[in-house]
C-alpha cells in the first residue's frame, strides 16, 4: 500500500541534459530527496511523483500518452501537466515540480502546490443521490465534488461500513498482509469535510423514478434531483443441502472476510468450492495463512473458459506448488459438519468451506421501478437507464460496447470506479461517453494475472511467450476481432493493449 519516496537517483534539481531525455520515457530521480521522474512531451518537460498514489506502483515503468502517465499496476492515469488523477484506480493527485529550461539543460524547481479548486459547474441538480456504497458509488462522490459540484450529495448503502477497498478482502486483508486501516477508500473525516451524507446499513426499498424519490427501510422518503444506482452483486448461493451451515462463507463483504478469518484461526483444513478468479486468490491467502486447502470444481482445467487451457493450467501449477490440492472435475453433491460429500464419490475433510461460484448482480430495486434491465439495467452510452436523470453504474450496469458490440455487463472493480466517475460528470452535463476499456487484475502468490478487454466468447487465441515462466501475453479473438488481452509478467504490453482498445473504440465513434 505504501512505500518509502526517498531516492538516491540523479537529482532534478542539478540539472539533466535535454538529450538525456527520450520522447515519451519516464527518467527515474529524485528532487531534494523525493521520488519523482521527468518526461518528454515534444517540447515541453515535466517532473511529477515517481509513485502511483494508489499502490505506490512505479509510473517510469508505466505508459506515457499524450501528456498523461499511466500506472503498470492497475492503469491508473494522471496528468503530466497538472498531476491529476485522471482515471480511478486512483484518486489523489501526483507531486509536481516546476520546470526550468537553461540552454540545455532541465531543471526541477520549487514544488507546484495543488490546483485551486474547481467552480462550481453552472448547471447542476441541486441533490444526488447514490444507491450503494461501493466503488462506484465512493468514486462517482469524489468527482461529484472534484468538478466543484456544490450540492447535496447522499450515498445509500446496505454494508454498514464506509467504501473500502474490495478487491484486497480475497488478496492481502484475507491473507493477514494488509492491516485493517488500509481498506476504507477515505477516512471518516474526508466526508464530513465534503458533505458527502452516508447513511449506511440502511437498504432502500423502492424506487418512484416519477417523483424521483426513494422510500428506505422504516418508511423514511428521500428526494433526488440526480440517482445513481450502484447496487453492485451478492455472491450466487450453492443450492446444495448443508450450504447455508454456521461453518459455510462467502465472501464479499469486510464482515465475511473477518468470519473466514475468524474460522481460519483454530482451523488446519479448508475446502474452497469453485475455482474462479475469487475461490483461487481465497486460495492462495489461506495457503499463506498456513492452511491445508483443498479446491473442488467442475472444469478439467482452472479459468480455461476465460484464459484459455496454457494460462489455466499454469495457475493450477502455481497453486500445486504452493501445496494447494485440486479435486477437478467434480462438484459437491451436500456439505456436513465435517466436510463434503463430492458427487464423484467419497468424502473430503473440512473444519470449514468457503464458496466461490459467482455473483449475481443486484437488480430488484431497477426492475421494480420498471427500468429497462435485460441480465443487468441497461444504459445508454452516457450511462442513463431508461429514466430521465437515473444513471447506473458498477456490477449492476449493462452498457454498449463498441469492441464486441453487444451491451456488456463487467463485474470488476476498476470499470465500476470508471463508470462512477462518468455517470458523476455527466450528471453535471459533461456528455462523456463510457468508453474505457474493462481491465482486471488477479493476484495468485507472486504472481499477477493482468487482463484488459472483454471477451465472454471467444473463438481463437495467440500466445506470445511462456505461460510456463510466467512471461506471456494471450490475445483472444472472435474471427478476425481481438476482444481482449492477458499478460503474465508483461505489465507494460498490458498498458499498451488498453491504448490499442481505446483507439479501436475511438475509430468506431
Amino acid at each position: 500500500m505504501s512505500g518509502n519516496e526517498q531516492e538516491t537517483g540523479p537529482d532534478f534539481a542539478q540539472g539533466i541534459s535535454l538529450d538525456a531525455l527520450s520522447p515519451g520515457a519516464p527518467l527515474r530521480g529524485q528532487v531534494g530527496g523525493k521520488a519523482a521522474i521527468m518526461v518528454r512531451v515534444g517540447e515541453d518537460v515535466f517532473v511529477v511523483g515517481a509513485f502511483c498514489t494508489h499502490y505506490h506502483g512505479p509510473l517510469d515503468e508505466g505508459l506515457v500518452v499524450g501528456e498523461t502517465v499511466r500506472c503498470p499496476w492497475h492503469h491508473a492515469c494522471f496528468s503530466l501537466r497538472s498531476g491529476e488523477a485522471l482515471r480511478a484506480p486512483a484518486f489523489d493527485a501526483l507531486p509536481r515540480w516546476r520546470v526550468e529550461r537553461i540552454g540545455g539543460q532541465i531543471f526541477a524547481r520549487e514544488r507546484i502546490r495543488e490546483s485551486e479548486p474547481r467552480p462550481a459547474p453552472a448547471r447542476a441538480p441541486r441533490s444526488v443521490t447514490i444507491v450503494g456504497a461501493g466503488a462506484a458509488a465512493f468514486a462517482a462522490a469524489h468527482a461529484l465534488r472534484a468538478d466543484g459540484y456544490d450540492g447535496v450529495i447522499e450515498m445509500i448503502g446496505a454494508d454498514p461500513a464506509q467504501p473500502y477497498d474490495r478487491p484486497n478482502l480475497s488478496k492481502d486483508y484475507l491473507a493477514g498482509t494488509a492491516q485493517p486501516e488500509w481498506l476504507p477508500l477515505r477516512d471518516p473525516a474526508w466526508y464530513r469535510e465534503n458533505g458527502v451524507l452516508l447513511r449506511l446499513g440502511r437498504k432502500v426499498d423502492s424506487l418512484d423514478v416519477a417523483a424521483k424519490r426513494l422510500t428506505l427501510d422504516g418508511g423514511e422518503a428521500v428526494s433526488y434531483d440526480a440517482l445513481l444506482l450502484a447496487t453492485g452483486a451478492e455472491p450466487v448461493r450453492l443450492p446444495i443441502p448443508g450450504a447455508d451451515g454456521p461453518k459455510v462463507h462467502y465472501l464479499r463483504s469486510i464482515a465475511d472476510a473477518d468470519r473466514i478469518i475468524a474460522a481460519s484461526a483454530g482451523a488446519k483444513r479448508v475446502a474452497v468450492i469453485g475455482a474462479s478468479f475469487i475461490g483461487l486468490e481465497v486460495a492462495a491467502s489461506l495457503r499463506g495463512r498456513g492452511l491445508e486447502v483443498h479446491v473442488v470444481a467442475p472444469e478439467a482445467v482452472p479459468m480455461a473458459r476465460i484464459l484459455g487451457p496454457e494460462l489455466g493450467a499454469h495457475v493450477r501449477r502455481l497453486h500445486e506448488n504452493h501445496g494447494v490440492v485440486f479435486h477437478l472435475e467434480d462438484t459437491a453433491t451436500q456439505i456436513g459438519e465435517g466436510g463434503l460429500s463430492l458427487e464423484k464419490g467419497g468424502a473430503l475433510a473440512a473444519d470449514f468451506v468457503v464458496i466461490g461460484v459467482g455473483v449475481r448482480p443486484n437488480l430488484a430495486l431497477a426492475e421494480a421501478a420498471g427500468l429497462a434491465t435485460d441480465k443487468g439495467v441497461l444504459v445508454d452510452e452516457y450511462l442513463m437507464t431508461s429514466a430521465a436523470d437515473v444513471y447506473a453504474a458498477g456490477d449492476i450496469a449493462r452498457w454498449p460496447d463498441k469492441i464486441t458490440g453487444e451491451n456488456i455487463r463487467v463485474e470488476h472493480w476498476v470499470v465500476a470506479e470508471r463508470q462512477g466517475q462518468t455517470a458523476a460528470r455527466n450528471m453535471l452535463g459533461a456528455k462523456e461517453r463510457f468508453d474505457a476499456a474493462p481491465f482486471f487484475w488477479s493476484q495468485h502468490y507472486d504472481q499477477v494475472v493482468s487482463y484488459v478487454g472483454h471477451a465472454p466468447g471467444w473463438d481463437r487465441h495467440e500466445i506470445a511467450g511462456d505461460p510456463a515462466a510466467g512471461d506471456c501475453t494471450v490475445s483472444y479473438y472472435k474471427g478476425d476481432r481481438k476482444l481482449a488481452v492477458a499478460t503474465l509478467g508483461r505489465d507494460l504490453e498490458s498498458l499498451k493493449a488498453e491504448e490499442a482498445f481505446e483507439k479501436a473504440m475511438a475509430s468506431l465513434a
